[in-house]
């Protein structure tokens, strides 16, 4: 499964790209708020920082208005996927810009039946909600599997991606039923790497090291094995 960071802010993917951790990028209009920066050079810069998909939403409620802005968005860089949402209009809009060639993240997908007109519309990706059907004592992870069921019958192409991720078990269960991709906020992505064992492993390792006399700890390049040649002889020195 594929790992994206849902997040406008440099430093947080900087910091996920530095761990090799994630694929691709989510943004929406309120990540994008928060960073009190231009819309547009704010996401190129995301884009040259990251090596994969980059969603960039549409703000208009027309489809009209959406096609305009997804080809637009698409132009930027090669890395932009248009997200549309899962409404009329949105259908309408991710039906042409597909055709056109432009990939689309349906987003705001709260039902198996959404996803079906999505894909049927041609989606590149469909975003389910999870955490938000969890809020209303909903099974969000039931959403991802009735989905994957439907697409894998009808052997569509578009990718299930799944989002409002709350915490790691998210991840986990997104992971086990199949779901192409996860999308997350920084600090799920942390608290996926954390482990209480871990931790606890590190510091006795650690502080067994330290009770090592000097010399027991010392280590030089020429205690290093002698390079060999192709034939297997040691180089002479």
């Amino acid at each position: 499964m594929k790992l994206f960071l849902d997040s406008a802010n440099l430093k947080e993917i900087d910091e996920a790209v530095s761990w090799g951790a994630i694929d691709g990028v989510t943004t929406n209009p309120t990540l994008v708020a928060k960073e009190g920066r231009e819309f547009v050079p704010l996401m190129k810069e995301i884009c040259e920082r990251v090596n994969g998909p980059v969603s960039m939403e549409t703000v208009s409620r027309d489809a009209a208005g959406m096609m305009e802005e997804g080809r637009v968005f698409a132009a930027l860089h090669q890395h932009i996927v248009v997200k549309c949402p899962l409404t009329k209009e949105g259908l309408k809009a991710t039906r042409q810009l597909s055709r056109e060639g432009i990939r689309v993240n349906v987003t705001l997908c709260f039902s198996p039946n959404q996803a079906l007109l999505a894909a049927k519309a041609g989606a590149y990706f469909v975003s389910p909600f999870i955490g938000r059907l969890d809020d209303l004592s909903q099974d969000g992870l039931q959403l991802i599997r009735d989905m994957k069921t439907i697409f894998m019958n009808y052997r569509f192409s578009t990718q299930i991606l799944a989002a409002s991720i709350r915490h790691p078990i998210h991840v986990m269960e997104a992971a086990k039923i199949g779901a192409d991709i996860a999308t997350m906020p920084f600090s799920v992505l942390e608290m996926l790497v954390k482990h209480p064992l871990t931790d606890a492993g590190l510091e006795r390792f650690l502080s067994d090291w330290e009770r090592l006399p000097a010399e027991a700890k010392r280590w030089k390049a020429s205690s290093a094995p002698t390079p060999r040649s192709k034939a297997g002889a040691v180089h002479a020195s």
